[in-house]
């Protein structure tokens, strides 16, 4: 039979708002807030600019981007984050945080390997503050997050293939849309361009056997994560 996969229930884990790195944290809160905050706000900042005549990308394409929709949530995520205390927010939930993760991690790897303008240098936080949020601080926040913030759930073997459902629905929908405008989101995504099929299918087989290596490392450190808490609990003892 297997185990169950809830480690450390947080009503259980000394619900301490003052535990430097317990989700309800007052700091962890404000900063989940900030964080989330300045990130939406990066997105209006784009929304705007996609109305500006001369614009590359009109809203509807904006919204089409993987950036601009995995940014959405989670800035929406960090928010809710903040504002309910964890014990009130679904088992879920960390299920969802960490399919988040591996969006932005992705999201920031992807800008540098295949995006990012020629000369570009991938350590380099000097671009248009947007870009800069969405493709620099929200990928590292997200995953400090998940790797310092307690996390109270051991996902099942099986949660880095669940996490792949959106991308690859995504990816779907960049070729259907493509085909019916002649639009792809990403170059490395359009078969018109030099190499056709066959170089598009390869470049997005490459990025698919990324994601899964990401996904699985995001996993196992959320498992990890979790384990941490567990025998925290274990050494100081049941909570009174």
């Amino acid at each position: 039979m297997s185990s169950p996969r809830k480690l450390v229930p947080l009503e259980e884990y000394r619900r301490d708002p003052g535990r430097a790195l317990h989700p309800d944290s007052p700091w962890v809160r404000v900063v989940r807030l900030l964080v989330g905050g300045f990130v939406l706000a990066a997105l209006v900042q784009k929304t705007y600019d996609a109305t500006l005549a001369g614009n590359d990308v009109d809203i509807f394409q904006l919204y089409s981007e993987f950036t601009v929709q995995a940014n959405l949530g989670l800035g929406l995520l960090l928010i809710a984050s903040a504002a309910w205390p964890a014990a009130r927010l679904p088992r879920w939930w960390d299920h969802l945080f960490g399919a988040f993760v591996l969006y932005l991690v992705m999201t920031g790897l992807i800008y540098i390997v295949l995006v990012a303008p020629p000369g570009e240098p991938w350590w380099s936080w000097d671009l248009y503050w947007p870009q800069m949020a969405h493709h620099r601080l929200a990928p590292l926040y997200v995953l400090l997050d998940w790797l310092l913030v307690t996390r109270t759930v051991r996902g099942p073997w099986w949660r880095p293939l669940a996490w792949l459902a959106y991308p690859v629905a995504f990816l779907i929908f960049s070729w259907v849309r493509g085909s019916v405008d002649g639009w792809y989101v990403y170059d490395f995504l359009d078969p018109t361009l030099e190499g056709g099929w066959p170089a598009a299918l390869a470049s997005v087989a490459r990025v698919l056997v990324a994601f899964l290596v990401i996904a699985a490392l995001v996993h196992l450190a959320g498992n990890a994560r979790a384990a941490l808490a567990l025998g925290r609990l274990r050494r100081e003892g049941p909570a009174t």
